[in-house]
């Protein structure tokens, strides 16, 4: 390739001399050696020794000699070769402008017939053609003049902007705004367009230029005197326009402000680099506070962890005294019984052995009337023991019962007791030791102060001891007791906390899909299956599903009513309870017409009702252990959460 382009630049025939000295005569050396370059770079072209289509969506300038070469769109491509081959820098030799030239004349001649017609691409680099240190008007603008005029009333009046806008629009060049300029006299024939304030917007503006220049309507063209000119004529305002004091100069100084490429370039920079500045200090404050929070979402939740460790030890220590009264109890319940029946077993053999001496002596009724009447005093005899150790089996009996009875407040007694003890001991003892250690130290010092009258300087130091240590410990009381109080204060405290955070936990369970043991409960919520199942048995299945709908929402507005007492106070021992009503009258209709199964459903609901919203009578969601049948814990529910959590993570580590 390289070969190749070196003859493109220096293999010249004689007659291509004879040719180059003719053209000398009517124009300058460097067209004519441009124009030579021309035809020798398009009979390249056309000969195919320079590669340019790739395929048929992909192209290649073959001129430009960059190490990583450039695909262009066909219309991308023709609009490169056409820049650079009417640009006017001096960066640019005459040969390098020739061979692009030549390479647009064969796009447009050769290969455009397959591409299809070419519109200007906002995506070609404008700057590669420019000098950086130009002077242009900031914000881009572009001067359209010679648009047509008629003088009507006194006045000039021409298209208005929005049409010339359109016109500009459908080729491409993206204007914002087309302002024609008016003065004294109308309409000047001159407009103004304005594009966008960025880079695109600049390649936008060239490229308008470029188009007009391409078409011999550029600013050189208007301002060459040959004679009269037609069309528009468009170009890109730069410095000899903005300081002009025309109408356009005037404009344009109200509207704009002269600026380098260079200058606008730095200025982007620093724009830039201060977003990225304060985006960087935004987001060092955003990890800094992610952080933060991360640490104490990490504290709390150990927190958390350590209270229900806390909890959970309590409540199996607890547990374990329950079990170790309740086994107590237990072998005491069995050595009574056993008594029991011990002393039965007695009661009855002494049964049987008088009934068997009854027995013998009914059978010496033959006897002689002192053995007759001796046996008659006997039997007499036997018959009122026999009375007696029925009356002493009976009261054995009643005694039994009132034994297991009393076993049984015993145990109850035992239970709430027991709590209370557990809890009073730990204060108690550490109040009753300071305390005890306080009076012996009241004790010593009243001792040292009977013995001060002796005038000893070492039992007044013992005294000045005494009296510290005795002030040093009536404050560590006073800060036991301030202590137990805000312990009482914190405990409350974490109470409210624990609820909650078992609120919060309901909450959040609500919006996740658990399949385990520990889920949510509605409490209070009526069971329809019974409903469904009684209607079964009267009526057809299609209106027995109707008929059950009907009777659960009447039975749920009955649960809702406020003036429905079906619940009564029951006293067991000195506690007491809410239990059901069973002579209630709805609820003994219910029972009588629809089952027992029917009952308990509206029975079970009442009493989910009573023990979890007694004063709001309305269902409320409950952490519910459903293996075990019972509240679960606020352990189990964070177990639960900790687990979708592994889960959810483990499946984005996947993706």
């Amino acid at each position: 390739m390289g070969s190749s382009d070196s003859e493109v630049d220096t293999d010249v025939s004689e007659s291509e001399d004879e040719e180059y000295e003719r053209a000398y005569d009517e124009m300058d050396v460097d067209k004519a050696y441009q124009e030579l370059n021309v035809e020798k770079a398009y009979e390249k072209l056309k000969s195919g020794k320079l590669q340019v289509k790739l395929s048929e969506q992909a192209y290649r300038c073959p001129f430009c000699t960059t190490k990583k070469k450039k695909n262009f769109q066909f219309k991308d491509l023709l609009q490169h070769a056409s820049s650079i081959g009417s640009c006017k820098s001096k960066k640019r030799t005459s040969q390098d402008k020739g061979n692009h030239l030549a390479l647009a004349k064969f796009l447009e001649n050769e290969i455009a017939v397959d591409a299809g017609p070419s519109q200007p691409s906002a995506e070609v680099d404008a700057l590669a053609d420019q000098d950086l240190d130009e002077m242009f008007v900031w914000p881009w603008i572009g001067v359209v003049v010679n648009i047509p005029t008629d003088f009507k009333d006194g006045r000039y009046v021409g298209e208005s902007g929005s049409k010339l806008r359109d016109q500009l629009a459908r080729r491409g060049f993206n204007p914002i705004r087309v302002r024609p300029l008016w003065n004294y006299q109308g309409h000047s024939g001159t407009a103004i367009v304005e594009f966008h304030k960025n880079w695109p917007g600049f390649n936008n503006a060239m490229s308008f230029e470029k188009a007009y220049e391409a078409n011999h309507h550029g600013k050189s063209n208007w301002l060459a005197k040959n004679g009269k000119k037609s069309d528009l004529y468009a170009w890109v305002a730069r410095s000899d326009d903005y300081n002009s004091t025309s109408i356009l100069g005037e404009h344009l100084r109200k509207i704009g402000d002269l600026r380098t490429l260079s200058d606008i370039m730095e200025e982007e920079d620093r724009k830039t680099n201060k977003l990225v500045g304060n985006l960087t200090t935004v987001i060092e404050a955003k990890n800094t506070h992610l952080q933060e929070m991360e640490n104490k979402f990490i504290e709390t939740e150990n927190s958390l962890r350590q209270l229900i460790t806390e909890k959970d030890n309590l409540h199996q220590s607890y547990n374990e005294e329950i079990r170790k009264i309740h086994s107590s109890a237990q072998e005491h319940l069995k050595k009574i019984s056993k008594d029991h029946e011990r002393l039965k077993a007695q009661l009855e053999d002494q049964r049987k052995s008088l009934e068997a001496r009854g027995q013998e002596l009914s059978k010496r009724e033959t006897l002689n009337e002192s053995e007759s009447k001796k046996l008659a005093e006997e039997l007499e005899e036997n018959a009122v023991k026999n009375v007696s150790l029925k009356a002493a089996s009976e009261e054995q009996r009643k005694a039994d019962e009132k034994v297991m009875k009393l076993a049984e407040e015993q145990k109850k007694e035992k239970e709430q007791l027991h709590k209370k003890i557990i809890d009073l001991e730990k204060d108690m003892d550490k109040k009753q030791a300071l305390e005890l250690e306080i009076e012996q130290l009241r004790g010593n010092l009243n001792v040292m102060k009977h013995m001060e009258d002796e005038g000893d300087n070492e039992v007044l130091e013992k005294i000045d001891t005494l009296l510290k240590a005795l002030r040093e410990k009536e404050g560590e009381h006073k800060d036991l007791l301030n202590l137990n109080l805000s312990l009482m204060v914190q405990e409350r405290r974490t109470n409210e906390e624990l609820q909650e955070a078992r609120k919060e936990m309901i909450n959040v369970l609500k919006e996740l899909q658990t399949n385990g043991p520990v889920g949510l409960r509605r409490m209070g919520e009526l069971d329809s299956r019974p409903f469904h199942e009684a209607m079964k048995r009267k009526y057809t299945e299609a209106e027995a599903d109707e008929r059950a709908s009907e009777l659960v929402s009447l039975w749920e507005e009955y649960l809702r009513d406020p003036e429905w007492h079906p619940l009564k106070v029951v006293t067991f021992g000195e506690e007491a309870q809410r239990v059901i009503d069973e002579s209630d009258e709805k609820l003994r209709d219910l029972k009588e017409n629809y089952g027992v199964e029917v009952y308990n459903a509206v029975t079970k609901a009442l009493v989910e009702i009573n023990e979890y919203n007694p004063s709001g009578s309305y269902v409320t969601t409950e952490l519910w252990n459903e293996r075990d049948d019972r509240r679960a814990s606020l352990k189990e529910g964070v177990e639960v959460l900790l687990k979708q959590w592994t889960t959810l993570k483990r499946k984005r580590g996947m993706e």
